[in-house]
């Protein structure tokens, strides 16, 4: 078991445990009015995955060092046979979780992200957040205004701005690690591990307005996850979950049975 301190999380519910892990620059935070839904029918562990929410900051980032902080996470409230939800980045640690540690999963649902390599992508959001100063911008209305001039969707800077807080009386600051964010942007998109697969029921999601998942990608979900299926979710791009949570939740909640 590694050092790293554990994952923080808000568990609700009673039942089956349902894990579901944000995306990049998320928390799990993101996931608390769906979360509130699955709560009816199982325990719900909403995670902040390292270097993001309130969970412990790192200079290290990889795909195989998110898989060990949510086994360790496994293993400290002694889980076993979950269910797990993964967006995004999240997608990328659930499906690389599941490969390696087939045996503690049910089922898996993997939400707008195949398992190929995503060149990066986030140049004009990691420039915007590292063109911040708080000391300057000590407002959430002047971050915002300086945000806008490098984001100019409205939607990304609200998503984004749930991660800044009052450090202290007039101080505000990130809550993940910009710093390890930045440095290790590259590896956010790094593909599954060749030839891996995962035998059991896997379900994956994609917006209908997003690019992530594209018939292109048919091929290579089915090679790593042979018992999968994709289903579109309509009117939504990236952010599905929050753009159409009523067919998201919907189409989960029939998954999983």
């Amino acid at each position: 078991m590694s050092k790293n301190p554990i994952l923080h999380a808000t568990i609700k519910g009673e039942g089956e445990p349902l894990l579901i892990l944000h995306g990049y620059f998320g928390m799990g935070d993101n996931w608390k009015s769906l979360g509130n839904q699955f709560a009816k029918k199982y325990q719900v562990h909403l995670i902040d995955q390292r270097n993001h929410g309130r969970s412990f900051h790192a200079d290290e980032f990889s795909y195989k060092l998110l898989v060990d902080d949510l086994h360790n996470y496994l293993l400290h409230h002694q889980l076993e046979k979950v269910n797990l939800i993964g967006h995004s980045m999240g997608g990328k640690t659930a499906m690389l979780f599941a490969v390696t540690y087939p045996e503690l999963l049910n089922k898996l649902v993997i939400v707008d992200i195949s398992p190929r390599n995503y060149k990066p992508h986030h140049n004009a959001i990691l420039a915007g957040l590292n063109s911040i100063d708080f000391s300057l911008q000590n407002s959430r209305n002047l971050v915002d205004e300086k945000l806008s001039k490098y984001i100019p969707d409205f939607g990304v800077r609200q998503f984004l701005m749930k991660n800044i807080y009052w450090k202290e009386k007039g101080q505000l600051g990130y809550r993940f690690n910009l710093q390890s964010l930045t440095e290790n942007n590259p590896e956010v998109g790094a593909p599954l591990t060749s030839f891996a697969v995962f035998e059991k029921d896997t379900l994956f999601l994609k917006g209908e307005k997003s690019d992530y998942i594209t018939e292109n990608e048919r091929p290579i979900i089915e090679a790593h996850f042979p018992n999968s299926k994709i289903i579109k979710i309509a009117n939504a791009g990236h952010w599905l979950h929050a753009e159409n949570p009523k067919d998201f939740y919907r189409e989960v909640a029939e998954f999983l049975g």
